[in-house]
């Protein structure tokens, strides 16, 4: 009786719960299918095509804006074929695997001041360990293809996504050593006053390695080097069809809008104002709020489409020695160098 009490009891927790998961993962799925509508927009202004035009009903079709709509249909009626030799097991659960971790990492993400589903002390912990847990589903995803193509891509993809997380961990070990916190929202605190207190301008080295290091575990061009157009196949997912491939396709996308969030967070001061303290003080949309954060976020999610719209690929062996001989010596060596300038609480940023 006692345990049905406290299960009445705790109920209401359980509704708030579910309703602030439903308000984060709704519009995030959104965000996600209206993201790959408008890298096939942007890319089609950049190189003077015309995108997706004609899908969608009423005033939707004139700019196509169905055309998400169009692809979730498509891909949910067509059929998922598993490979005769496969482990069907893990060949369901590797899509799983690569979407979860990009999902539960908005668990902890501050959207404004209080604005969080959990307000954890280990939140860039909990978000490097789900960063990290994507990998598997890549690795997993190729080995139970039973298919020497996807097996060879998912370890050179796998590869990719290590080194570069390395360095990606490092830069935010720069980013805790400056706010003095392993919370998001003291991170965020950290960086009041305005544009010049952000921690982009001391910490701008880790702040491009960082961005960069997100593009190449994305597996984001220049550096999708496991789809690359001269190759046959199409990397550790070239055995999945249908909502299988989607999975993966979203949780592409859903990874590189997580990217440039954490981006806007850490060095871009999140949901500040850039005006200095004060000057904005009860303005409309001019003071502190979550559309700050939501136009840094969009901005880093332009980067993302412009960089495929313009650069080569880079070979392998490039990306490799981008990776280890350039970008983890590079976020060390700041490291350092940010400590000094925090125990010396150099003006103006640490003092």
């Amino acid at each position: 009786m006692d345990t049905v009490i406290e299960l009445w009891t705790a109920l209401p927790l359980v509704i708030q719960i579910v309703i602030k998961i439903v308000a984060i993962m709704l519009p995030l799925m959104i965000l996600v299918a209206y993201y790959t509508y408008a890298e096939r927009k942007i890319i089609g202004y950049m190189q003077v095509r015309m995108g997706p035009n004609r899908v969608g009903f009423f005033g939707m079709r004139l700019w196509g804006l169905g055309q998400p709509i169009a692809d979730a249909v498509k891909l949910m009626f067509k059929e998922i074929i598993i490979p005769s030799g496969a482990n069907k097991l893990l060949f369901l659960i590797a899509p799983a695997l690569s979407i979860g971790p990009a999902l539960a990492a908005w668990a902890v993400f501050p959207f404004d001041a209080g604005m969080e589903l959990a307000d954890i002390n280990a939140g860039l912990l909990y978000i490097l360990a789900m960063t990290s847990l994507g990998v598997y589903g890549v690795i997993i995803a190729g080995w139970a293809s039973n298919s020497k193509y996807a097996f060879l891509g998912s370890i050179r993809s796998a590869a990719q996504i290590v080194s570069y997380e390395i360095a990606m961990g490092f830069a935010l070990v720069g980013v805790l050593v400056a706010a003095g916190s392993l919370n998001l929202g003291d991170i965020v605190a950290a960086q009041q006053g305005g544009l010049l207190h952000w921690f982009w301008l001391p910490l701008l080295p880790l702040f491009l390695v960082y961005f960069i290091s997100g593009v190449a575990e994305t597996n984001r061009a220049p550096f999708d080097v496991a789809e690359g157009e001269s190759e046959i196949v199409a990397g550790f997912h070239v055995e999945y069809s249908g909502m299988a491939f989607a999975v993966f396709f979203l949780a592409e996308y859903a990874n590189m809008i997580l990217i440039a969030a954490l981006s806007a967070l850490m060095f871009l001061g999140g949901w500040l104002s850039p005006l200095p303290e004060g000057w904005a003080d009860g303005a409309f949309l001019l003071g502190d709020g979550f559309h700050w954060l939501l136009i840094k976020t969009f901005f880093f999610m332009f980067l993302f489409l412009w960089f495929r719209a313009t650069f080569p690929r880079y070979r392998y062996d490039q990306i490799m020695r981008l990776g280890w001989k350039v970008f983890i010596p590079i976020t060390i060596v700041w490291i350092v160098v940010v400590a000094v300038m925090k125990v010396t609480e150099m003006p103006w940023w640490f003092n």
